[in-house]
């Protein structure tokens, strides 16, 4: 408990202090996140914010994960460190969607394979059980780089990405600090912490945006703790087990995980990249309908928080039925906010109205004349 509150204070205080500094830098070397026709801000803000998060929660774990001679958490250091360059290089000069998703490939390999952190069973979802080794890989590998994709693209409102962040590590470390791993616990209240500090800024109007940096650091160590959770809280002998860990695990995610997966198949679709920008996003919606950021932010948490509740107190449906529960409202909410988004739109289409016809005459046919010869021969015309 002492290394939590440790970690957690820690980490929120380099935060605070690290921010008017990064601020300061990114006023004078002119590393702005410009605004443009796609993104909701009007104003260049500095794109910083995640170097500061990054280095609380570094610190904070540096020194408060406890010591083990078998603890995978070299590894994470590593990977952690692999996607901090990766997002620092996309927010200083940019990087193809390629070459990040390599970057996120190597980080999620030093987790998964050298610390050997891996989905291993299905939980009971459609009766599948423990999987093969091979299927284990490729589930785990596609988990993380759907959820560290996520937090990357659900920062496109002040607050949102830093707030989620906050919500689902919160959740998670509590969840280990009742079971007693540490440095799980550690990890999801640092996180937590750094966040709570970066929001102070971050919150609209914000005067510092996390960038690559700091969303794509989110999502790895979510992505961490969320697989780590299915497969502690899975095990029935486990020391707080919980029944259909899969659906719950997804509606601990469910506002990014959702988001996106939707977002991705509607660009597949359309015969788009799934990395192709545009304005599909639920954030978007909610902003098109009148909402504020503070507001779309307070929905969007309200909404997550919510599910988070509900799959908990619903955890004995079974996996399949709470699933399909989760999976299913998250369709309908979202297509509600959808054509609520749609309907506002039609009424705000200017409407033409004729009050007047214009008359246009047509023109007498002229008749032809007609000749006739008088008795003298005289032509004459009627």
């Amino acid at each position: 408990m002492e290394n939590v509150l440790i970690a957690t204070v820690l980490s929120f205080v380099v935060t605070y202090f690290a921010i008017p500094v990064l601020i300061r830098v990114a006023e004078l070397k002119h590393l702005y996140d410009e605004p443009d026709e796609r993104k909701s801000h009007k104003l260049r803000i500095p794109t910083l914010g995640g170097i500061a998060f990054f280095s609380g929660f570094i610190m904070a774990s540096a020194v408060c994960v406890p010591a083990l001679a078998d603890s995978p958490f070299q590894y994470m250091v590593a990977a952690f460190l692999v996607i901090f360059m990766v997002g620092m290089k996309d927010d200083v000069i940019g990087l193809s969607p390629l070459k990040k998703l390599i970057g996120q490939l190597v980080a999620s390999f030093a987790v998964i394979y050298l610390g050997n952190l891996q989905i291993t069973s299905m939980y009971g979802f459609l009766g599948i059980g423990t999987l093969a080794p091979h299927f284990s890989l490729l589930l785990t590998y596609f988990t993380f780089l759907v959820i560290i994709n996520a937090f990357n693209l659900i920062d496109g409102v002040d607050g949102l990405a830093g707030s989620i962040g906050m919500l689902v590590s919160g959740v998670l470390g509590t969840y280990f600090l009742y079971t007693g791993d540490l440095l799980y616990a550690v990890m999801g209240f640092a996180m937590a912490g750094g966040l709570a500090a970066f929001l102070i800024f971050n919150i609209s109007p914000a005067r510092i945006f996390m960038g690559d940096t700091g969303s794509l650091m989110i999502g790895l160590v979510n992505s961490i703790l969320i697989v780590k959770f299915i497969e502690e809280a899975g095990n029935p002998a486990g020391k707080l087990p919980v029944e259909s860990v899969p659906a719950v695990a997804v509606a601990i995610l469910i506002l990014p995980l959702f988001d996106t997966l939707r977002v991705f198949a509607i660009r597949m679709f359309q015969g788009r990249s799934p990395f192709a920008a545009d304005r599909n996003h639920i954030h978007h919606y909610l902003l098109a309908l009148g909402l504020s950021h503070k507001q779309t932010t307070l929905v969007s948490v309200s909404v997550n928080a919510a599910y988070i509740a509900l799959a908990f107190a619903l955890q004995y449906m079974g996996t399949t039925y709470l699933l399909a529960l989760v999976v299913g409202t998250a369709f309908a909410l979202t297509g509600g906010v959808y054509w609520m988004k749609r309907r506002k739109e039609s009424m705000l289409q200017p409407v033409v109205i004729t009050t007047m016809q214009e008359v246009v005459e047509t023109p007498p046919v002229a008749q032809p004349k007609i000749l006739r010869v008088n008795p003298k021969g005289i032509l004459q015309d009627k």
